[in-house]
């Protein structure tokens, strides 16, 4: 288990992926230090190369030196976009398997955290810096502060049309739809049987939404799986010819020919309301015609 973090700690933000400057992670620094901790940033923030926080080189010696040191005691992405596949082949994880930190972050992050899941060690899928200033999203940055002090957690969920009811138990692990499709067949790849998988994604093709499902199922990600937790599909696009279903209707047509249990509307993705959730810890699902619970081992 990786160490809860307690007031005196010191944690991290870097940039992994697309560009960011320090004003749209300010109040993030102000709030972590209201939770007694100290913030170091790295030199991918303000940092930009085209589209990135900076080359690859700068971004993967960013996260190097706060995966090595042992004085920082977590690792917050500071927001996702695209780029974090291109440097974690590059990436030593030995002193950091030695002495685990919790990783922060989600979307694009959903590599690094399969990626830490090889390895046997819990990440947080949850809100970034970026998005603290969001309006609604208290809840999110209250439900990461008890996860990393170690609090306990339990979520649950309204009843959705969807559902599929039944009790599941195993690791969680998921996170961006569209990422778990680009690590299949990867160093990053996970193995998804026996376990609680969740997907989310943002602005996505609905025609790609099917093709990445479609994928996923062809390569065994989905017919051995314990539960599946399908949160927010946001902002999805379609084409001038309509490809004819919803995003979780897509979802539900590749996933319907199993029997574990399934629930839709689960508050993890895009949206203010982005619940943090343990990728890789012990988990317990139960969807019932009251709702979704989610609580841990």
């Amino acid at each position: 288990m990786i160490p809860a973090l307690k007031a005196g700690d010191t944690i991290a933000i870097t940039a992994t992926a697309r560009q960011i400057t320090f004003p749209e992670i300010e109040l993030a620094i102000r709030i972590f230090e209201s939770w007694g901790l100290k913030v170091v940033l790295g030199q991918s923030i303000g940092a930009s190369y085209n589209y990135f926080s900076g080359d690859d080189a700068l971004r993967l010696q960013d996260l190097q030196q706060f995966l090595d040191d042992e004085h920082i005691k977590a690792i917050i992405c500071a927001r996702g976009g695209y780029g974090t596949t291109r440097i974690i082949d590059q990436v030593d994880f030995t002193k950091f398997r030695k002495q685990p930190k919790w990783v922060v972050g989600f979307s694009d992050v959903t590599a690094l955290h399969c990626h830490i899941h090889n390895y046997g060690i819990e990440s947080v899928h949850g809100i970034m810096p970026l998005l603290f200033p969001k309006d609604g999203a208290e809840n999110s940055i209250e439900t990461l502060r008890r996860v990393l002090f170690g609090e306990t957690l339990n979520y649950s969920a309204a009843p959705h049309a969807l559902n599929r009811t039944g009790t599941a138990e195993g690791q969680l692990i998921g996170g961006n739809l569209s990422m778990l499709g680009t690590i299949t067949g990867t160093r990053s790849d996970i193995s998804t049987d026996g376990k609680i998988l969740f997907l989310e994604d943002l602005c996505e093709y609905l025609y790609n939404l099917d093709r990445i499902m479609v994928h996923l199922d062809r390569s065994g990600k989905l017919a051995n799986l314990a539960g599946l937790i399908v949160g927010d599909m946001s902002d999805m696009n379609d084409t001038p010819v309509p490809f004819g279903k919803t995003a979780y209707e897509i979802i539900l047509e590749h996933s319907g020919k199993y029997n574990y249990p399934v629930c839709y509307g689960f508050p993890v993705g895009h949206e203010p309301l982005n619940l943090a959730l343990v990728c890789g810890r012990e988990a317990r699902l139960e969807v019932s015609e009251e709702g979704t619970s989610l609580s841990y081992n």
